[in-house]
């Protein structure tokens, strides 16, 4: 046997309490205290509602609930009696609450109170609840409220600190002993003082009463009333029943003791030196998940549960939480913490790396081991650390402190060489270190990546690639050993490259996306990246890189991938703000399962960091983050799953909550009745999963509606909806996709008034009697308007008439002055001219008498008769012209009508203030045209123009009463400006003369 030091034994010690330290973690106790939201440290009572939530009470900070995530809290402020809470209890949905100034009982979000001594315990009975006060008994009913009950025997100072009804018997622990009895709100019970001294608790179990007296420790009676004694603890708070095989005793000074309820053997105890904060534990509880609850008196709240997780921190051997880097290497796993330097963690606890205060201000970022036994660590500013560990000397130590048995185990020496700049480092700016084949790869933050080779002296840089060497992104954010042993890199502009022969191969394919890369891993001949805010990608190496989503049927828990690892198993680890996920890849490299890991679930370092993730010699995971470095061994723990169920936690109807009524057994077989102007309504729902809290996801429906996307939204609102019967729906899923049945609310809205059917009937009937006697009054008085406007036309017609014959009387007695006026003056010289034309004249004359004896005469007797006065005019002019009608129309103009006398007046105009006034031949054009509307007419003379004549006029002081009559005749068939007569010689300089033009109705005879 090897003789051992005092400093020997002391390590030894040291080393076996370490040891124990770690071990506590495997407990996995998660402690909730006031910085997570929880109202008071000291915590009393603990129970769970039908929904899921977990109630808490305690002494000081008054109730809150806890749905895995936060805590909500009620105190005297809304209502409750007081902030000091001994026992909670939920009885018919309702939670009674035994405070230090007597009962409070939440409905909904109500309080009733009743003033009574303090209550310590709750019995519900078919005849009331019996209340356990510090001064004797009391009795709560809906009817009567809060009465004393006096119990022959128990004085009203006892303090009752608990009652058990076993069946047969009532059991009353109180500080002045433990008592049976028959009744209890009997006025004859029949009752009997069992044992003396003062008991705290009581529990049945196969048939078997446990009674825990808070000095003496546990009393178990079966048969009879002569118990069997057990002193496994003193100051004994509380007993539970987690399990057919584990009995939890809840002490003031020792924590918890865990024994086999049957045979009354420790199975463990629970402590401050195994994760406990504090000894004075009040009471233990076990949810529906099988989450086992510890409430404490000054450390809060506890979650005990089993999983796979091993947590390091400052409380435990860390010099410091947050966790930059991790490696494995020579049977141990090295972690660099702040800026603290490095630390080892081997089977015997986590050790301090000696002689490393060169390390101890420095933030180191990145560790690799080598072939040669060295671990390398690159820092941010302090270059790069080769660490060697030699052995020096042996110590004894043992698992179990034994002096008549100890063990010889190695220590060793480090030592630590640095390399910086001064060595031929392109910077001192260390990001990522990687070693392969006896050579070593240093990326710096933005000098490029050096080459590093391993000789007699060490480590020495052999070549730098920068921009230079075809380096065309020196921003490296990782490295990694691919396929083939190249190296490969990526960068934060996105740029991914490996090595070839010391020559760099920059690749042009880069992600479909506008990202950085943080992190790249290779599984056989794939390629992996993760990318922040961008998810993870993969290609195959073996053809053209095709970069893809990681996609599939489950989604990440955060597309922030700063750590991407694959453990034995195949299963992909991805490291995120929000903890890590367990992947499940099928062959097609789809997403099938995905498996998240927080706080709630053990994982308690939160948020990881890049570069701290590795796999050891045993295939255990190890993730370093901002609160510490957790590892993880592949062993499967039994986790019990439940179906979730969902719940409403509140209607709003109108922006109001409806309290009513209780909603999830109201909505079973009611429909809610709503009036028109209640058509707002906010649905508020609810799964309470206290193991994953973040995994829960809703989806709801309204009517036939296809199902809403899931979202972790528990609260949906509907605006102005329509009248009518309606089923909202929702549903729920949690960590592992499992649905819950759907829950359904029923509601109406009342058809509004105009809207129902009777009322949109007698609507209609009314409407269409006044519609009737509308369309019967409107044809009156269109009838008689109708009248009033005929008579009014025939009257504008007959004036129009008398004005159209008045127009031509005008006219004719002018035409006829002119003519007889030219005879006259052809009788002294030329009697067969004057013959000829009387002849034509008669025949004009007798033409014009019969034309005006009607209002419209056919345009093929207009042209006629014009004919008939040019040829007069042609015989009694000294001058001669010609003459020319021409008929561009559609229409047979025989069939056209036009006032009779309407164009004469221009032609007469045109012979004679144009043609007979100018010096050359005359000529006269008249054109007549047609379309769908109007019958246009066109009169031309080569004359001396109307400006020239116009002026002769005034000299003269002549002025054409028949042309100013035809403009107003044919304004009154046409309108204002439908006449226009233009100067030939204004529109062409090199001609003369006018043109005439206007437009009438086009009339016909069919």
């Amino acid at each position: 046997m090897n003789t051992i030091s005092l400093k020997t034994l002391l390590l030894v010690f040291a080393v076996v309490f370490l040891t124990n330290g770690i071990t506590a973690q495997n407990n996995q106790i998660r402690n909730y205290t006031l910085a997570d939201g929880l109202p008071q440290s000291q915590v009393y009572d603990i129970v769970q509602d039908e929904i899921g939530y977990l109630w808490v009470g305690s002494q000081g900070g008054g109730l809150s609930s806890f749905d895995g995530i936060q805590f909500k809290v009620w105190n005297e402020k809304n209502g409750l009696l007081s902030n000091y809470i001994q026992a909670l209890q939920f009885i018919d949905n309702r939670l009674f609450i035994g405070t230090r100034e007597g009962l409070s009982i939440k409905d909904k979000n109500a309080f009733e109170n009743f003033k009574t001594p303090q209550i310590n315990t709750f019995l519900e009975t078919y005849n009331g609840i019996i209340l356990g006060t510090n001064k004797g008994f009391y009795v709560y009913t809906k009817a009567k409220g809060v009465s004393l009950v006096k119990v022959p025997g128990i004085s009203s100072g006892t303090s009752i600190n608990d009652i058990i009804y076993d069946g047969n018997w009532y059991w009353v622990a109180t500080n002045k002993g433990l008592w049976r009895c028959d009744s209890i709100l009997q006025e004859n019970s029949k009752i009997l003082k069992v044992a003396e001294g003062n008991f705290k608790s009581l529990l049945q179990h196969n048939k078997k009463l446990y009674a825990a007296s808070f000095y003496r420790g546990i009393y178990v009676y079966k048969d009879s009333l002569v118990p069997e004694v057990f002193p496994v603890a003193k100051r004994i708070n509380k007993l539970s029943l987690i399990s057919a095989n584990e009995l939890w005793i809840a002490t003031d000074i020792g924590g918890i003791k865990v024994m086999h309820p049957d045979h009354m053997d420790e199975v463990r105890t629970i402590n401050t030196s195994n994760g406990l904060s504090v000894n004075h534990i009040r009471t233990c509880f076990k949810d529906k998940q099988d989450n086992i609850w510890i409430a404490s008196s000054g450390g809060g709240l506890y979650r005990y549960f089993q999983n796979n997780f091993r947590h390091y921190n400052t409380n435990n051997g860390l010099k410091g939480n947050r966790v930059y880097a991790v490696t494995h290497a020579n049977q141990s796993v090295w972690a660099s913490n702040s800026e603290r330097g490095l630390v080892r963690i081997d089977s015997l606890g986590v050790h301090n790396v000696q002689g490393d205060s060169i390390t101890y201000d420095v933030k180191i970022k990145t560790l690799t081991k080598d072939n040669f036994g060295n671990v390398i660590a690159g820092s941010d500013g302090k270059g790069l650390f080769v660490i060697n560990e030699v052995i020096k000397d042996s110590v004894v130590t043992d698992s179990v402190i034994n002096f008549q048995n100890l063990k010889t185990i190695q220590v060793k020496k480090t030592s630590i060489e640095q390399i910086t700049i001064v060595d031929g480092l392109p910077s001192d700016w260390i990001k990522k270190v990687v070693y392969h084949n006896g050579v070593l790869w240093v990326a710096t933050y933005s000098n490029g990546i050096a080459k590093l080779t391993y000789g007699k002296a060490g480590y020495t840089v052999a070549k730098v690639f920068q921009y230079k060497d075809g380096l065309t992104d020196a921003l490296i954010n990782d490295m990694n050993i691919g396929p083939n042993g190249k190296l490969w890199f990526v960068t934060k502009s996105g740029t991914i490259g490996y090595f070839l022969n010391e020559k760099i191969k920059n690749l042009k394919q880069k992600l479909p996306v506008n990202v950085g890369i943080g992190t790249i891993i290779f599984d056989g001949n794939n390629v992996f990246l993760g990318t922040p805010g961008k998810g993870i990608w993969w290609s195959s190496i073996k053809e053209e890189l095709v970069f893809k989503k990681l996609t599939g049927k489950k989604t990440l828990y955060s597309e922030n991938i700063y750590q991407l690892l694959f453990d034995k198993e195949g299963y992909l680890w991805v490291g995120s703000e929000r903890g890590v996920d367990k992947v499940t890849l099928n062959d097609d490299f789809e997403m099938v399962d995905v498996g998240h890991y927080g706080r709630n679930e053990g994982f308690l370092g939160i948020e990881t960091c890049l570069n701290a993730i590795t796999k050891d010699f045993n295939d255990r995971l190890w993730f370093g983050g901002i609160y510490g470095l957790t590892s993880y061994q592949g062993v499967k723990v039994k986790e019990k799953l439940l179906k979730p169920i969902v719940h409403f936690e509140n209607i709003e109807v109108a922006y109001k909550a409806i309290d009513s009524i209780a909603i999830n057994k109201w909505a079973l077989n009611h429909t809610l009745k709503l009036k028109e102007d209640q058509n707002h309504l906010a649905f508020t729902f609810r799964t309470v999963d206290l193991k994953h809290p973040e995994a829960i996801y809703y989806r709801y429906k309204l009517n036939d509606d296809v199902w809403s996307p899931w979202t972790s939204e528990n609260k949906v609102t509907f605006a102005n909806l329509d009248y009518g019967d309606y089923t909202f729906s929702v549903q729920s899923r949690n960590s592992v996709w499992d649905k819950s049945d759907p829950k359904t609310f029923q509601f109406h809205i009342t058809t509004p008034l105009h809207k129902r059917a009777w009322f949109k009937q007698s609507i209609y009937i009314v409407l269409v009697v006044i519609g009737f006697l509308i369309i019967w009054l409107f044809f009156r008085r269109l009838k008689q308007r109708n009248k009033e406007e005929k008579e009014r036309l025939e009257l504008e017609n007959h004036l129009l008439s008398l004005e159209h014959k008045a127009l031509q009387l005008q006219m004719n007695p002018h035409f006829i002055f002119n003519v007889l006026n030219g005879i006259k003056a052809m009788g002294t010289d030329n009697h067969e001219r004057m013959n000829e034309t009387i002849n034509k004249f008669a025949r004009l004359l007798r033409d014009t008498l019969n034309n005006s004896r009607t209002q419209h005469i056919t345009l093929d007797q207009e042209i006629k008769t014009l004919k008939s006065y040019i040829e007069i005019e042609q015989i009694m002019t000294k001058k001669s012209f010609t003459y020319a009608i021409h008929t561009n129309i559609t229409i047979d103009p025989e069939e056209i009508l036009i006032p009779p006398m309407l164009i004469q007046p221009f032609v007469e105009n045109a012979i004679k203030h144009g043609i007979l006034a100018n010096k050359k031949d005359g000529e006269l054009v008249i054109t007549f045209s047609n379309d769908a509307e109007f019958l246009y007419c066109e009169i031309t003379d080569n004359g001396i123009g109307i400006h020239l004549s116009k002026e002769q006029k005034r000299n003269t002081n002549h002025q054409s009463m028949a042309l100013t009559v035809t403009r107003e005749r044919i304004e009154s068939l046409s309108g204002k400006n439908t006449l226009t007569i233009e100067d030939i010689g204004k529109i062409n300089s090199t001609k003369t003369g006018t043109k005439v033009s206007f437009s009438i109705p086009l009339l016909t005879e069919f």
